[in-house]
């Protein structure tokens, strides 16, 4: 990794850290509140309005659970020795004991559909689905990671990224000896099976991983494709998007842009991405002046930061340039939990479908 790719990486997931923080106090944030509503209908089974662009009112997404279902094709390989993300060399020797630790609880559901989730011993408070909602956390007050927790479950590896902190916690495990690997933070709709296999590989199971990926990228292309027959086929037609993040306890209003994998959500829904329209990249404060500028269609947002203002009526009284948008004034908000819309692991197809829905079939939506 170069210099300035680094400093891209620590600069995007700094702003994801900063805003976990935000939430620091909020309970709900593996587990929004449209975590407890019905599953969204797929989208095979649900009907899509005829112009989506004339639609009004908010929506919520709720994607359905899906069942693991592992690969135990292929031994593991020990020791194995891998060159992360940050350009360190790590050799892995013993997975009897894992963590696997990020902001979404993509990394956790990685290893267990790699057949190795009997060797989980904790989780972060976002690996929620229920195989591991059992299991020990070792994250407190909401995303931040706990030295004393973690150094309790006695991990023979762990697998994070850089959008938990503290830091120094991370390099506290390293100095304790513990086989620290750390994968690339930019999750998209492009790397869902590369970062599948950078798990693999440091977990010795690089043939499983190679097999978890295909599966994965293979149901996503699939989904893809299904938006597609429903999204309107006229350009200006399409509904012009953009992912709000907000905190309002906090004062947190953030435009998620290029390289933030908002954008490729974007566009595998169907939509344009304003973002990418504006160069608008990473995530950055907005201002009303870009809000107004940008005047999408459909806002995106986390199911947490919308009830942080108080639902749709209240984005508008705290950013009151959504009230200038077309979003604002068709209410066209759809929101999903904060665990699951950008995610971008295993259940990435589903998530899609969910959304998909939301936005082209919003009176099937949960």
């Amino acid at each position: 990794m170069t210099i300035t790719e680094r400093r891209r990486s620590f600069s995007l997931s700094a702003v994801l850290l900063v805003a976990a923080l935000a939430l620091a106090g909020c309970t709900g944030a593996a587990a929004g509140p449209g975590d407890a509503a019905p599953a969204t209908l797929p989208l095979a089974e649900a009907s899509p309005i005829a112009d989506p662009l004339s639609w009004q009112g908010p929506s919520t997404a709720v994607a359905a659970h899906s069942a693991l279902d592992p690969v135990t094709d292929g031994a593991a390989a020990l020791p194995a020795t891998v060159v992360d993300a940050q350009g360190t060399t790590v050799t892995v020797t013993d997975t009897s004991r894992i963590l696997a630790l990020d902001i979404y609880g993509s990394l956790s559901r990685i290893v267990f559909e790699l057949g190795l989730g009997e060797s989980v011993v904790g989780r972060d408070v976002s690996s929620a689905f229920p195989e591991a909602s059992d299991l020990p956390l070792v994250t407190a007050n909401g995303h931040e990671l706990s030295a004393e927790a973690i150094l309790d479950a006695a991990p023979t590896v762990i697998l994070t990224d850089t959008s938990l902190g503290p830091w120094d916690t991370i390099l506290q495990m390293r100095d304790a000896g513990i086989a620290v690997v750390v994968v690339d933070s930019h999750r998209s709709i492009d790397t869902v099976g590369a970062l599948t296999q950078q798990v693999a590989d440091a977990l010795g199971v690089a043939e499983r991983g190679k097999t978890l990926a295909a599966r994965t990228t293979a149901a996503v292309d699939a989904k893809v494709a299904e938006i597609a027959a429903v999204a309107p086929a006229d350009p200006s037609q399409r509904l012009r998007m953009m992912f709000l993040y907000v905190r309002g306890q906090s004062g947190v209003y953030y435009l998620f842009g290029e390289e933030s994998g908002a954008d490729t959500l974007i566009t595998a829904l169907g939509g344009v991405d304003i973002a990418g329209e504006i160069g608008w990249q990473g995530m950055r404060p907005v201002t009303d002046e870009a809000l107004i500028d940008a005047n999408p269609d459909l806002i995106l947002m986390m199911t947490d930061g919308l009830a942080s203002v108080g639902g749709v009526d209240g984005l508008a009284e705290h950013l009151p340039a959504v009230a200038q948008t077309d979003a604002g004034r068709n209410r066209r908000i759809v929101d999903m939990a904060d665990a699951t819309i950008l995610s971008f692991g295993p259940n990435t197809a589903q998530t899609l479908d969910a959304l998909a829905v939301a936005i082209y079939a919003p009176e099937s939506a949960g």
